[in-house]
């Protein structure tokens, strides 16, 4: 179970930092402070909506959930939030979250995968609390692609194809 446990932890965390979050930011780079705001109607939200929900899922989940912090979650303002924050703030607040349960992750005990946690009312395993945010996270990644690309009409150009396989851009000029 140890090894199974610790290959699980290191592809959640690669995942959640190596993978989605290169996309997003490939996403906010392209993307004006006006455009990460925009929404498609009142019953959807917009990208800073997303990131800010994404960082308090995040941190709500591993952070405090898994490792134990004071949870002081807001979730209901995430979506609330009409007052546009800069680009430049939800990439820094979003790498940060990202780096706590990185370092949360990283000091996790994969012998305590089953062990039980209480988060938003819910009695789950550290495991399924995991799970949770890295299926999360690729969800919602998953829509800001969607509406970087429908906002910018651009390739994202994610990957580059050497010797036929896929390479992530940002790692091929390693």
């Amino acid at each position: 179970m140890s090894e199974i446990g610790a290959t699980f932890i290191a592809r959640s965390r690669y995942h959640l930092s190596e993978d989605f979050l290169p996309k997003i930011e490939r996403c906010l780079d392209l993307l004006t402070d006006e455009q990460i705001w925009w929404r498609p109607n009142s019953q959807s939200n917009s990208i800073g909506n997303l990131l800010l929900h994404l960082s308090g899922n995040a941190r709500q989940w591993i952070v405090c959930g898994v490792r134990g912090a004071p949870d002081a979650r807001e979730r209901d303002a995430e979506f609330a939030q009409r007052e546009m924050i800069p680009c430049a703030g939800l990439r820094a607040l979003l790498k940060q979250t990202l780096q706590e349960v990185d370092v949360t992750l990283a000091n996790f005990d994969p012998s305590a995968l089953l062990e039980t946690r209480r988060i938003q009312g819910l009695d789950v395993s550290a495991l399924e609390a995991i799970l949770h945010v890295v299926e999360h996270f690729a969800m919602h990644t998953g829509q800001i692609i969607l509406m970087t690309k429908m906002l910018t009409q651009e390739d994202l150009a994610f990957y580059e194809f050497i010797d036929a396989k896929p390479v992530m851009k940002w790692k091929a000029a390693e």
